[in-house]
């Protein structure tokens, strides 16, 4: 395949895929745009093979993590891929220098989920959005310029991820108890009295929504660590990241809002609001300069 070819495949992932992060890199200029699908296609692939899904939806047969490690050492290699998510990493590590243990911490996550791992404690917790979220997050600021070396810029990339990640993990904890996964601390569950498989009987209302309220608190806080990597980026891409923080943030603060009813239809954010917070993150870009 031709890298048009490769591109127009990979903004199909996306289209499918992903709503928000799909509206963010709109903001980011062609190449960088361009790479952060070619990525996005990578990592969706892996998602739905693990979880059994399309795009993120249905329920069918799980993939094997092995396979996956196996296509992406050869992605890695240069050698030849049929399916486009390995043709899209093999064409973005010949243009990006994205360090390989990013790559593996990502799979990592999935070879979690494969097992049915459930974190005991809010640092494990912590750990698992590293390997799903903050990975790509410091694989996304390569994308946007910043250097391999520069661990520092990268921390807080990671962090950007794992606030993401969190985010979506109270927004997902009845569809992903249905699958057979559960991402709340067992020392929380144990704390408050709750049996994993009741989570959602009504006597365990109020604790399930201390968790959340744990969640989102913890989002705050690395929503903050993550603001202070922006100004190492471009302006176009620092306008991008600050407007996913404030929509995938924003998911996470609404399903604290509506409480109960947060599981009865999946928590998104409107276009019209989504566009929305591009203007404050576009104020806070300018007033942000790169050093």
């Amino acid at each position: 395949m031709t890298r048009d070819e490769i591109v127009a495949g990979a903004r199909d992932a996306i289209q499918h895929g992903s709503k928000s992060f799909r509206a963010a890199s709109r903001l980011f200029d062609r190449t960088t745009r361009e790479r952060a699908w070619m990525l996005y296609c990578w990592c969706r692939h892996c998602d739905d093979v693990c979880d059994g899904q399309t795009y993120g939806f249905g329920s069918g047969v799980r993939g094997n993590i092995g396979v996956l490690r196996g296509k992406t050492r050869d992605a890695v290699a240069g050698r030849s891929a049929d399916e486009v998510p390995f043709q899209a990493l093999a064409q973005l590590l010949s243009e990006c220098p994205i360090p390989e243990r990013f790559l593996e911490d990502h799979l990592r996550g999935f070879a979690l989920d494969e097992i049915g791992w459930q974190p005991a404690t809010e640092e494990d917790l912590a750990l698992y959005c590293y390997y799903v979220a903050g990975a790509v997050g410091c694989m996304m600021a390569v994308i946007m310029g910043v250097k391999p070396e520069e661990e520092v810029t990268l921390e807080t990339a990671a962090d950007l991820g794992i606030a993401f990640q969190l985010s979506n993990i109270a927004r997902d904890v009845r569809e992903d108890l249905e699958a057979g996964r559960c991402y709340l601390p067992t020392d929380w569950l144990d704390e408050l009295g709750v049996k994993r498989e009741a989570l959602f009987a009504p006597e365990n209302e109020a604790a399930l929504q201390e968790m959340i309220k744990r969640l989102i608190d913890s989002v705050a806080i690395y929503e903050a660590s993550a603001r202070r990597g922006v100004n190492r980026l471009p302006f176009r891409s620092r306008l991008a990241v600050l407007s996913a923080l404030r929509i995938y943030g924003a998911i996470g603060r609404k399903v604290r809002q509506l409480g109960s009813a947060a599981w009865e239809q999946r928590v998104s954010v409107g276009k019209m609001r989504k566009l929305a917070f591009v203007v404050p993150s576009f104020a806070e870009a300018l007033v942000t300069p790169r050093r």
